[in-house]
């Protein structure tokens, strides 16, 4: 099975290596220094466990690697439009794209039913390239749960022993091309289900970004740093009882208890990923991944007061780091 992974950051670079290990012929899609780092050395994961290590075509350019049978896509929704844009060459007729990505996927209303069923979202695909160019017939849904990071190009460190992915069809079909994917990936050690109801295990994946990523954006430190303050729990507290009633309004479960998540983040010493993209200088996620939640609640009339604050003031800082890398949400019928 021929397997792109288009994007090579942390996640990008973890599930490079599960699937080379796993037995597909994988290739990356990367520019500078990373790229560089990849050409000489391939990709190293420094996981609790044991270091893994795995070589690979890689190129700054699509067309130089060809019809694959699976995209995986990685990349920070910033960048989304230039995959859109350039992902072309690697898609023949059958070819699948997962995308692996934190926050509300561009393809969510797609086969929803319900009455926002087909509705576009504009906050990542805010001229509809990916749903023109790639399509949602094509996409797959990934909820990434690993917390990883970057230590230098090509070198990628697992904060945990426990690591997985979770994959599903935006119709909720269990299907062959699904199984495929996850097949690969769990035999290369990365655990990957296939659920029928991949929207509930986005609304899971973002309780604990919610929970995490918007106040550490504010305070720039750890997650169990954060949480052992009890008005900052306090906060976590309402922010995730907020989104739990969107995601409740939107017909979705995200199944998980705020004690659990509460609990997980007490023990988590780790940067999230937008705080790191904060410290590193890069684009950051704040609309596609919070933002739009305070747009789905405005649709199904949900009031979200510790939200509206606490995405505010992660904007305000994303902003004034010259960071804001997305668009105001905005919501479009097709």
């Amino acid at each position: 099975m021929k397997i792109c992974i288009f994007g090579a950051g942390a996640v990008g670079g973890h599930i490079a290596v599960r699937s080379s290990l796993g037995g597909a012929d994988t290739s990356i899609i990367a520019r500078g220094e990373t790229l560089k780092a990849i050409r000489d050395h391939g990709i190293v994961v420094q996981a609790p466990e044991q270091e893994l290590r795995a070589t690979f075509s890689a190129s700054d350019d699509p067309a130089a690697l060809g019809v694959q049978d699976a995209v995986i896509v990685t990349v920070k929704a910033p960048a989304l439009g230039d995959v859109a844009k350039t992902i072309g060459p690697l898609l023949g007729p059958e070819t699948v794209v997962l995308f692996a990505m934190n926050g509300i996927p561009w393809w969510y209303f797609y086969k929803a039913g319900g009455p926002f069923d087909g509705r576009k979202l504009t906050t990542i695909d805010p001229e509809g390239q990916l749903w023109d160019r790639i399509g949602p017939d094509r996409a797959l849904g990934g909820v990434v749960f690993s917390a990883c990071s970057v230590v230098e190009p090509g070198v990628v460190r697992l904060a945990g022993a426990k690591n997985r992915l979770t994959i599903g069809e935006p119709g909720g079909a269990d299907t062959a091309r699904a199984r495929r994917i996850a097949e690969v990936l769990t035999r290369g050690g990365l655990q990957t289900d296939v659920t029928e109801t991949i929207r509930n295990t986005v609304w899971s994946k973002l309780l604990n970004n919610v929970a995490s990523g918007i106040v550490a954006t504010l305070t720039q430190s750890t997650v169990d740093v954060i949480a052992a303050e009890p008005p900052c729990e306090r906060a976590m507290r309402d922010m995730l009882a907020e989104t739990i009633a969107v995601a409740k309004a939107h017909g979705c479960d995200p199944g998980t208890e705020i004690d659990s998540v509460i609990g997980f983040m007490k023990a988590l010493s780790h940067k999230p990923s937008i705080l790191q993209d904060l410290e590193a200088g890069r684009l950051m996620e704040i609309e596609s991944t919070y933002g739009i939640i305070l747009r789905l609640a405005e649709m199904v009339q949900v009031d979200t007061p510790m939200l509206d604050l606490m995405v505010t003031l992660a904007r305000l800082r994303a902003e004034t780091a010259g960071l804001l890398g997305d668009v105001p949400n905005r919501i479009a019928q097709s």
